[in-house]
């Protein structure tokens, strides 16, 4: 199996962390050292620990990797049992003579021979060895991991997931009680593996049950209601760009919308009276479903126009299923074309789907717009995205929905290692 996904979405800071802290219950962000001489090991495992919610360092290295954990141990190492074995178990002694308290994941595509040596190595320096993990493994051997050791979000509430009977409540209490609030799911440029912008996913916070997901209150909503929930949205996405370059970040929101919504609403005036002054401020995108798009295409192409100059366009969600319209399509300005999930899911080992994926691809680009996959779950379906030439990505693989404090704690992350990483202006260049 290869693993072509060559660098982390959000990269790691310098903070500390305690013993006390190793499974999260403090509310920190946990931190996986990763071990291995192979970089795109390294970079697959970090874009699968960071969509979890598990910062990540790279090294292939032993003598950095020491210095790393002696400063901040973390609370699992992923270490690789290469060829030269002695020196994985130079590593395994040393951190078991600084005493490391986390969990250590060997790895390898060595015999079990090898392995189970270095097993018993990690058990007799008293390390909490794993169970071993042989190359090449899949996406949910690892958060297979995370899950066992309850680290991060491998467990999330997803968008579908129905939430208890007696938990179930109406859009317009949720309204009407300030209850619904936004999580946020990071966009991916593919080729460049880098954060360029997050969606927005309405969840509603009821007294007593936490966080609930759509499934629990927007199953019996009016349309009225809906056009208030898509106010509320586009109200707070143009806040919320606001708070995020606060951070030092500057991200495109995307914010779900009905066609009725985007008819009845004043989209000009809140966008007038709500959006962020800063000069560089880089704009919002409102989804729409193909389905409903077509249904009043003259009405969306009009509104898209006079949205433009404000730095607001349209994208089409669930594109694909409508296929005869694209025609019509053409005569709509639109910054995205977002491929259902349906063709997304296993399109790289599908080979009716590979297909279908690439035209629609092809499709966006023409149309001057960009390409968006939906629902990315593996490794596969990315590098075969890649591959396809499409330009961003989102699901599962790359990053869930995350309340905003954990997303803007993630920017702040973002933001100090990118400043951290630029040349200071005084140092002499040669």
């Amino acid at each position: 199996m290869r693993h072509d996904i060559h660098d982390s979405v959000l990269a790691p800071a310098d903070t500390s962390s305690s013993p006390d802290d190793r499974r999260t219950e403090n509310g920190h962000m946990p931190l996986s050292y990763i071990v291995d001489e192979d970089a795109q090991i390294c970079h697959f495992l970090s874009l699968i620990l960071h969509g979890q919610g598990v910062r990540t360092e790279e090294y292939s290295d032993g003598r950095s990797f020491l210095r790393a954990v002696d400063r901040r141990p973390g609370e699992l190492v992923f270490l690789n049992v290469g060829r030269d074995s002695a020196e994985a178990m130079q590593l395994i002694e040393a951190l078991g003579k600084q005493g490391y308290f986390g969990f250590v994941q060997l790895m390898s595509d060595r015999g079990s021979a090898v392995l189970e040596h270095a097993k018993k190595c990690a058990e007799q320096q008293k390390l909490i060895a794993l169970p071993i993990l042989t190359k090449p493994f899949q996406t949910e051997a690892i958060i297979n991991i995370l899950q066992t050791l309850k680290l991060g979000d491998a467990s999330p509430l997803k968008l579908d997931d129905a939430p208890p009977i007696a938990a179930r409540f109406g859009l317009e209490e949720a309204l009407a009680k300030n209850w619904i609030e936004y999580w946020y799911q990071p966009k991916i440029d593919l080729r460049q593996k880098q954060l360029i912008g997050a969606e927005a996913f309405v969840r509603a916070r009821r007294p007593n049950y936490g966080a609930m997901p759509p499934a629990a209150f927007m199953s019996d909503a009016s349309a009225s209601d809906l056009v208030s929930l898509a106010e509320h949205s586009l109200i707070n996405a143009l806040k919320a760009g606001s708070r995020f370059s606060d951070v030092g970040v500057n991200l495109r929101l995307a914010v779900n919308m009905s066609m009725n919504a985007l008819v009845q609403l004043p989209i000009l005036d809140i966008v007038r009276s709500h959006r962020s002054k800063l000069d560089k401020w880089p704009g919002l995108i409102i989804d729409i479903t193909e389905e409903q798009i077509v249904t009043d295409l003259e009405s969306a192409s009009d509104i898209a126009k006079r949205l433009m100059h404000l730095n607001v366009q349209l994208a089409i969600d669930d594109f694909g299923r409508g296929y005869s319209s694209l025609t019509r399509l053409k005569e709509l300005p639109f910054a995205e074309l977002k491929l259902d999930r349906v063709f997304v899911t296993n399109c790289g080992v599908d080979r009716t789907l590979a297909p279908i994926c690439r035209t629609v691809i092809d499709l966006a680009h023409n149309f001057g717009s960009k390409a968006v996959a939906v629902g990315i779950e593996k490794a596969t379906e990315a590098v075969a995205l890649v591959s396809m030439g499409c330009d961003y990505g989102q699901g599962f693989l790359l990053g869930q929905p995350m309340p905003e404090d954990r997303f803007i704690s993630l920017l702040r992350l973002r933001s100090a290692t990118s400043k951290a990483s630029q040349p200071h202006p005084l140092k002499a260049r040669h």
